[in-house]
Parts: structure tokens; sequence; C-alpha cells
């Protein structure tokens, strides 16, 4: 079948919980597009953010890694882009960047001349940048690479991506949900306080955790609209299914939808499925919540944010409850279900429980098992 009659699926998550899934999306006869979030204010995309005020590519950059492992790209471009910077010295990691900015590294040295020149620019375009100050401690070289291309394509962050896809030779596609810099993301808790900054967010104190959120924000510079990106836009025009999650709830899936002009694309395309991914376990963003209570909370942003009466989601994806009780791992409990079937009925949903969960890795998602049930939806 040509590709651009393959079934598209446009998945808007984080980071790391929506792995297994794109791995497995991979391996199937699908298009694919992740929609990645564009405040990522943590970590080596901090100290980016910071040092140029430029848009966070972490969360990009991790993306296409892993559509990169899903289509087993593994040469020399792909695991340059993986490595991570010695966290010791600032001397050491000073020491450590040049060795790849220079070319001195093997994996650079046996690399065809383009694909060796066309890294080895931006690398010292990143690295004229942010100047002989900058802590390149624990810095992720594919970052570093994919900002000094955003820097050399006059801060179109799209064109840097596509240049980064094909160093990688990727097909799939990564786009930030907007190609906004500056974005910031917070949260107003229950009890009156506020946390702002995603990477606070992710990592909430107990206190914080307990008081629980009562809503997000999702701020542009100067506190202005943080406006979607075209590229998304068009994605979602061909999507054959749109996919929240699975991911962090309030700081990775549910600010997709403040992005101003993403709902009403959704929910201009009157065909795709909309499907919520629940979670395995709660966080630290969602402990105490069920997964009713969560997509009671994406079905009132979606209607706050232009999604009129059009449903939010076609479609649930529940992880079966095997126990009769509250299990945990490590520090969090398994999200129940809760009241689903009501809150689903009310939102025009329909449920569908399996059983979602690793085998072999508790409270992570069996990507085949949700890649084979989200194929099962789509027509034909």
């Amino acid at each position: 079948m040509a590709a651009s009659r393959l079934p598209h699926i446009v998945l808007f998550s984080g980071g790391t919980a929506c792995r297994a899934l794109n791995i497995a999306l991979c391996a199937l006869p699908v298009r694919l597009t992740r929609v990645v979030p564009a405040w990522d204010s943590g970590g080596s995309s901090k100290v980016i953010r910071d040092s140029l005020d430029v848009l966070s590519v972490g969360d990009i950059r991790q993306a296409l890694m892993t559509m990169a492992h899903g289509e087993g790209r593994a040469g020399d471009v792909v695991k340059v882009c993986n490595v991570r910077l010695t966290s010791g010295s600032e001397a050491d990691a000073r020491t450590e960047f040049a060795f790849y900015a220079e070319g001195r590294h093997p994996l650079l040295e046996r690399m065809e001349p383009g694909l060796r020149g066309a890294i080895l620019n931006y690398l010292r375009i990143f690295r004229a940048a942010v100047g002989p100050d900058f802590d390149f401690r624990n810095g992720s070289v594919g970052n570093f690479i994919l900002t000094g291309a955003h820097l050399a394509h006059n801060g179109e962050i799209n064109t840097a991506i596509f240049v980064f896809r094909k160093l990688c030779d990727i097909a799939g596609h990564v786009w930030p949900s907007s190609a906004m810099s500056g974005l910031d993301l917070s949260a107003a808790l229950n009890d009156g306080r506020t946390v702002a900054g995603q990477h606070r967010m992710t990592a909430l104190e107990d206190r914080d955790g307990a008081a629980g959120i009562r809503e997000i924000a999702l701020a542009g510079p100067d506190g202005g609209t943080a406006r979607a990106n075209e590229a998304v836009l068009e994605s979602l025009e061909s999507a054959d299914a749109v996919v929240f999650g699975p991911g962090s709830f309030f700081t990775s899936v549910l600010p997709h939808l403040l992005v101003e002009g993403i709902v009403p694309a959704i929910a201009r395309n009157r065909q795709a499925r909309r499907v919520f991914v629940g979670n395995i376990l709660q966080c630290r963003e969602t402990r105490g919540l069920d997964l009713a209570r969560m997509v009671e909370i994406a079905g009132a942003l979606w209607r706050g944010n232009g999604g009129g009466e059009r449903r939010p989601f076609t479609d649930i994806l529940a992880n079966r409850q095997l126990l009769p009780f509250e299990k945990t791992v490590g520090a969090f409990a398994y999200l129940s279900t809760g009241a689903l079937e009501k809150a689903a009925s009310t939102l025009g949903a329909t449920v569908t429980t399996g059983e979602f969960e690793d085998p072999w890795q508790r409270g992570h998602h069996d990507g085949a098992a949700v890649a084979n049930a989200l194929i099962s939806l789509l027509p034909g």
C-alpha cells in the first residue's frame, strides 16, 4: 500500500510514557505523527532555553530518537544524537563536547563527509551562540545539534526538525504543538497556591500533590497566547486517529488542548477517531484522581477551547483492574477507572477495557497491546 494511503495516527504525548506505543506503531502499516510539548522547562532543555531564549527541544529530540529506534535506525548519526555528556566537572564536559564539535570522535570520523559536515556545522553554531561559560554537563548532543539547526535556519523549528530527520533517516514526523519559544505552563492547586513551570509540576512535592491540581494555564511570551504549529494543524487534517496519551496528564497530555487552534482543528476532522489512552499508574500530578475524573477534566477543557458540541473522545482505552483492592508500584497506586462508564456516556465515548500493562515492566504500557487496540478502532 502506498505510504500516503496508510492510516495516519497523530499521537499527542510527552516523553517516555508513550515510548513503547511509539515503537509498536512503527512496526505496523501506519503513518505516525508525534506531537510533543513545547513548554519543557527542566533538565538540559532548561539550560539551553535560559541561555538562548529558544524553543525547548528536549521532548522533540527524545521523540525523534524513539521514532528512530522504532524504525530500526541505528546508524552513526543516531548514536551521536543519543549521547549524553558527562555529569562530572564543567571542564570535563566542555572537553567532551569539543571532542564532538571538532569532529575527533570515531563515529564522526567515519561518517560520509556531507553528514559529518552538517553535524559539525550545527555543533559549532551552537557553541558560538552559548559562549564560553555554558555548562555542558549532562547535556544531550542531540539537543545541541537540533538547537544548532534551529539557530542556523533562522529560528524555524520545523525546518530544523526536517533537517534532523533527514540526517537520521527518520520517516515518522515529530512536531511541537506550538512553534513559539518562551511558553510557560503553570498549575493552580485546590488550596489556592500556584506551581509555575512544567518541571516543578512533574515533581510535585507531597504537600502539593495532596492538595491536587485544580486547573492549568499555558502562557506565551509576555503572557500572550500559545498558538498552534502549522505543521500540527496540517497533520490533523489528514488524521485517521487522534490519540491523547499515555503520559503525564497535566503536563504532557492536557496542555495541548490549551494551544490556540488545536481543538478546533481536531473538531473539524469529522472522520478521525479521537482516543484517550488511560495511564497505568497515578503519578505526582494525579495522586487521588481516577480515569473517569481525568476524562471529565479533559472534556471540560475541550469545550472551553473551541470544541463546541463535538465530542472530545470517541473512545477511551482503560487498563483492566484485576484486583478488588488498591495496589501500588513503588510510590504510586494503580490508576482506578472510577465511574468511567458514566463519564464516557456523558462525553459520548465508548470504553474499551483491556490488559494494557506490560507483563515485564510493572506500571508501564504494553505498546503492542495498545497499538493493536488503536488499529482495531480504525475502519476496514
